[in-house]
């Protein structure tokens, strides 16, 4: 069993695009447990609103499953449950995530505030080593002499 899992890019084993034994798998299927988020527009800290719009399920059926179920177990397993999923499931971002960068920098955010501003910080360090080195090009008599030729 050696050697069937790959590293991808952001250190996690898995299959990465394709399935055990190289098949393909429905991009849905491949992003199940992706994604899920607590609504800021739900009634009761968005549970059932995060699950609703997840799944692709009407929230009032959500919500009537939750309420047969807290009827038929009992108030406390189920309300249980419920704050178990309202403080651990991550809250829904402000802005549409659109790059897989923008999820992962969006996870490390939620879990750990310091890190994400720490590769926040790197990134515009970064950038500002490039914006001087191009400065200094430009500014410099050589790029002048270049200009002219």
């Amino acid at each position: 069993m050696r050697g069937r899992f790959k590293k991808s890019c952001n250190g996690r084993s898995g299959y990465g695009r394709r399935g055990p034994g190289g098949h393909s798998w429905n991009k849905e299927f491949a992003n199940l447990g992706q994604g899920l988020y607590r609504s800021r527009n739900g009634v009761v800290m968005g549970v059932c609103r995060g699950v609703g719009d997840r799944f692709d399920l009407s929230v009032f059926w959500v919500r009537v499953v939750m309420v047969v179920m807290l009827f038929a177990s009992g108030l406390w397993p189920v309300i249980g449950l419920y704050l178990l999923a309202a403080f651990t499931m991550k809250p829904e971002p402000v802005t549409p995530i659109e790059s897989e960068e923008e999820g992962d920098f969006y996870d490390n955010y939620v879990t750990s505030r310091k890190a994400a501003l720490r590769v926040l910080n790197s990134r515009f360090k970064r950038l500002e080593r490039k914006i001087l080195r191009l400065e200094d090009a430009v500014t410099s008599r050589e790029f002048d002499w270049d200009e002219k030729l």
